[in-house]
């Protein structure tokens, strides 16, 4: 995720936990690297500027317009490539290019970015006036006005409540189905008052659609599908001493990474007490660390980081 400032020139992206998220995964200065949510490129350049001339960077980004400025920012250096479409199609690429098992690490950013939270015409703010889309990859799928308009309440309420963990989800969604009868709903701010209206109980500093619009996002852009797709191929993906960094921005992301970590750690469930070695556990990934948040002087010169949760990965067998 990236906070977007303007300057007399062009926008400026800071991303977050940079540092720390780039000294977590280079194991090899010759790797081959994914970052497997481009964004604007952060880390993307951080990492070039750790590695050799033998090193590559795979850039992926559902978005059309990452990519797109990717491609134009590092035109001038072979050692990346990049793949439009989503991290979930991770093994797929490696193969293709004969890197499946010999990955040296996966980058995943998660969430929306700023570029795409500040473009109106996106339609993921409820804070600016635009068109009601919210698909980061703008070539393919439903945008979030085409399903408010075909999905069943039932439907919209399991999505707001499971994907936005929000209490008034049947409320909300039977008041999308109640709008919707009188006009389309195709606008941003249209959408943010049907759901505040149907929401009672306000919180101070939080505006009522927050939640609703979080699990509409996610489920347009099958966020967490692709992120448990993702991890059911990683270890079999990276090569051993190859890392996972995984930077998660609320709990329904983070709570899965953290779960497939321990899962792994595990291993094979046998009786306490054995005298039985990791190896022979089936313990092929470990966590490394414990769990880092951005500092505070990060989250002071941008509060789009203070959520940001990072955890980190590796396979040992």
């Amino acid at each position: 995720m990236t906070a977007v400032t303007e300057n007399a020139n062009k926008p400026e992206h800071t991303t977050v936990l940079l540092h720390e998220a780039v000294d977590a995964i280079v194991v090899d200065p010759d790797g081959f690297y994914v970052d497997g949510t481009f964004g604007r490129g952060g880390h993307t350049a951080e990492l070039l500027s750790r590695l050799t001339d033998k090193a590559t960077v795979l850039a992926i980004d559902k978005d059309p317009q990452a990519i797109a400025a990717g491609q134009e920012r590092f035109s001038q250096d072979d050692r990346v490539q990049f793949f439009h479409g989503t991290f979930a199609d991770l093994q797929k690429v490696a193969t293709q290019m004969q890197k499946f098992g010999e990955v040296s690490g996966v980058l995943l950013d998660l969430g929306v970015s700023s570029p795409q939270l500040d473009q109106a015409e996106r339609g993921f703010s409820f804070m600016r006036d635009g068109p009601l889309d919210m698909r980061m990859d703008t070539s393919r799928g439903l945008s979030a006005a085409e399903w408010i308009a075909s999905a069943d309440e039932q439907d919209m309420a399991r999505v707001i409540k499971e994907y936005g963990e929000e209490r008034f989800a049947r409320r909300m969604a039977s008041a999308l189905v109640r709008e919707r009868a009188k006009a389309p709903i195709t606008g941003t701010l249209q959408l943010a008052k049907i759901l505040a209206d149907a929401h009672p109980a306000w919180e101070r500093g939080r505006h009522p659609a927050t939640k609703a619009f979080q699990a509409i996002r996610i489920f347009i852009n099958r966020e967490l599908d692709d992120l448990e797709d993702l991890l059911a191929q990683i270890v079999d993906t990276l090569k051993v001493g190859g890392r996972l960094v995984v930077i998660s921005f609320h709990s329904l992301e983070d709570r899965r990474v953290k779960r497939f970590i321990r899962a792994q750690e595990q291993g094979i469930k046998l009786p306490k007490n054995l005298p039985i070695r990791d190896v022979d556990r089936g313990v092929r990934l470990i966590k490394v660390g414990k769990a880092i948040k951005p500092a505070a002087t990060e989250v002071g010169g941008n509060v789009r980081s203070r959520s940001a949760v990072m955890r980190i990965a590796e396979r040992v067998a």
